[in-house]
């Protein structure tokens, strides 16, 4: 296994523990930063969320300079971004803080395009993320990551920049995934 596909291994063995930091009310209290406050144990998640999502970039990033993308690598990157934001928005749903609304309509998109990628798998295609969809994973990291810090950086400008993020994250996945679906419709055609 090359290194870029061990490195995307490493953000899904990241999920467990991201998850276990952000659902297990710790009692650790909380920071103060720039003015807004935050559970410890939100905060750690944030940053092990974060780390997490890095490896996304790091990982295409050295796929692409030494030559290294694989065709486990096309299906296994987009999953492990799958896995990871599912957890992110499903236990911020769990904790009040992203509407389940929205989680549903990511997630419906993620499951419906997932499902289109194995439908061209049998037939040996391999669909790849597009811009579309890095944008797309972009600002569910961005919404996520907003959220999991508790709008920290924003807050003291009373700019509500995490909702606003919840919004243009809903906009592009729904954009993205049509788009997949636009692009892709002879992987279905042929399937029949």
């Amino acid at each position: 296994m090359n290194i870029p596909n061990q490195i995307t291994i490493s953000r899904i063995l990241l999920i467990p523990v991201f998850m276990i930091f952000i659902l297990v009310p710790f009692e650790w209290g909380t920071l103060s930063i720039l003015g807004a406050e935050i559970p410890v144990h939100h905060f750690i998640a944030a940053i092990i969320f974060i780390i997490a999502s890095a490896t996304d970039w790091l990982d295409g990033y050295y796929a692409r300079k030494f030559n290294l993308i694989t065709n486990m690598g096309k299906f296994l990157d987009p999953l492990a971004d799958k896995l990871l934001i599912t957890a992110a928005f499903i236990a911020l749903v769990g904790l009040d803080m992203f509407p389940a609304w929205a989680a549903i309509v990511i997630l419906s998109r993620e499951f419906a395009v997932t499902g289109l990628r194995l439908v061209a798998s049998t037939g040996g295609i391999v669909i790849a993320a597009s811009n579309g969809g890095k944008w797309k994973t972009v600002s569910q990291i961005v919404a996520a990551s907003a959220l999991l810090l508790h709008n920290v950086f924003f807050e003291m400008f009373s700019i509500p920049f995490d909702q606003i993020m919840i919004y243009v994250a809903v906009i592009l996945t729904v954009y993205s995934g049509l788009d997949y679906f636009m692009k892709n419709t002879h992987v279905l055609k042929e399937a029949n």
